[in-house]
């Protein structure tokens, strides 16, 4: 494979990056000879109790990730990857997960708010042959979500080797947004994942370097090569930026401006026109592209400034039909969107290395106590090289990035954001309300080398009033996993 090293970084990010295998992209050598998967939907009808229940097996299985050459894989309900789940608002959803693999594993539901037993992160350890059946009633803003294992240390290698689905909510207000939404047709689902091989075809899980793996080859829902035939005039893409380690600046061949309506939890206020959108691991992005009769055009990543951005790729090929179905011009408006809120305090989070506020990860610690429905500054100071940070069950909205406010498309609503080396980013965080002292929520680097390495903390939602009296220990027994 072609790989290259990093420059060492200087300064307070004096942790070099020498060694650190980059990737130099896939740019020109693809033929795209493959129509893109589009994963299948699993969409029960609510049973007698009005509750829609969810079936999924974790497994391992093999696959033909590149033609011709079948390689170990892991997937849910199948060999690769799982199918998109889809819920709206209000439904009542029962889980019923089980894992037939050889390890322990989870499923964490990235992006839905609901009460941390039922969250799958690393407390929730689902074991050999054991199911998992977290219930809840999904109560928030339609939006782009996904779901993916959380095993402390080893999500890296979970996702990897093909854990990973998305999940759709729907919603009201996203009925009368006048947005393409069928499905597999102007409504489409794009996992991007980058990826190493051998020479027989197999994974390559050498995760080493500072980030992890960085790949050349790019997966679009498992395919290899992929490319999409387009029907109508315009297309609703959902961009989930799946893999370990890469970011990609996405954006078209011939730089035509596309608008963004949605970012990681929900609509923006306004469709916003870009000509490049930066996607870091475990953001979702949805776009809409406007597309003539016979044309083909590239979706690519560009090669961008930041030390993860390297190389240039060759994502998908569109081809669009001699004659193209006319669909709805764009809204004027999305979403009503409330001005972001300061907040009742601030919190300051030093991003270093692989550690937060120089701590590594503790499953018995809980690093913050919140009181339930808060509104909260926090403050992501990165002092090293590049990461990025999510909150579980939170929204927040981006207030500035070094003291400048963001760019349109990112100050929407959103659970994951980018934080370049030496760069500090404030977010404004709503809380849930769902209460548990003695069950924590996570807080992390999407980086899944860094998180796995122990770039992770905790908190925990209480009743106000009681944040003094909330034990900063766990009995960790209490969490075993079902077996």
């Amino acid at each position: 494979m072609r790989r290259r090293s990093f420059l060492a970084l200087t300064g307070l990010a004096g942790l070099a990056l020498v060694g650190c295998a980059g990737a130099e992209g896939n740019e020109g050598t693809l033929a795209f000879r493959n129509p893109l998967r589009i994963p299948p939907v699993l969409d029960p009808e609510p049973g007698p109790d009005g509750v829609k229940r969810f079936a999924l097996r974790l497994r391992e299985g093999r696959t033909e990730l590149l033609p011709g050459k079948p390689a170990r894989t892991w997937g849910i309900n199948g060999d690769h990857l799982g199918p998109t789940l889809r819920a709206r608002r209000g439904d009542r959803v029962a889980m019923s997960v089980t894992n037939a693999l050889g390890e322990a594993s989870t499923l964490h539901w990235h992006g839905m708010r609901l009460p941390a037993a039922m969250d799958g992160g690393p407390h929730q350890m689902v074991e050999p042959g054991a199911t998992w059946s977290p219930e809840w009633t999904v109560d928030q803003p339609a939006a782009t979500t996904w779901y993916h294992p959380h095993p402390h240390g080893r999500t890296a290698v979970h996702v990897y080797r093909g854990l990973a689905g998305m999940f759709l909510l729907d919603d009201e207000a996203d009925d009368a947004a006048g947005l393409p939404r069928t499905y597999g047709k102007d409504d489409i689902p794009l996992i991007v994942q980058d990826r190493k091989f051998t020479e027989a075809g197999e994974l390559d899980e050498d995760f080493g370097g500072t980030f992890g793996l960085l790949g050349d080859d790019v997966l679009i829902n498992g395919t290899y090569d992929p490319y999409f035939r387009v029907t109508t005039s315009r297309v609703r893409f959902r961009i989930l930026n799946g893999s370990n380690a890469h970011v990609f600046t996405v954006g078209f061949a011939d730089d035509r401006e596309f608008h963004v309506v949605a970012s990681d939890a929900g609509l923006l206020s306004r469709p916003v026109a870009v000509r490049r959108l930066r996607i870091s691991p475990g953001e979702r992005f949805e776009i809409v592209a406007s597309f003539e009769p016979g044309e083909q055009v590239l979706l690519k990543g560009f090669p961008g400034a930041d030390e993860i951005e390297d190389g240039g790729y060759d994502l998908l090929k569109l081809t669009a039909a001699p004659r193209l179905a006319p669909s709805a011009p764009l809204p004027a408006r999305l979403a009503a969107l409330a001005p972001p809120a300061e907040g009742e305090r601030t919190r300051t989070f030093k991003l270093y290395g692989s550690h937060i506020n120089g701590e590594p990860m503790d499953m018995a610690r809980i690093d913050e106590v919140v009181p339930a429905g808060a509104r909260e500054v926090w403050e992501l100071d990165n002092i090293t090289f590049s990461h990025n940070f999510h909150i579980h069950e939170v929204v927040f909205r981006i207030l500035d990035i070094d003291g400048d406010q963001p760019p349109e498309h990112l100050r929407g609503p959103k659970d994951t954001v980018y934080v370049p080396g030496k760069t500090k980013v404030r977010v404004a965080v709503e809380f849930g309300r769902h209460t548990d002292p003695k069950t924590p929520y996570m807080y992390h680097c999407h980086i899944l080398k860094h998180e796995d390495k122990g770039m992770m903390g905790q908190f925990v939602l209480v009743p106000p009033g009681t944040e003094d009296t909330t034990p900063r220990r766990l009995d960790l027994s209490r969490h075993a996993g079902p077996h």
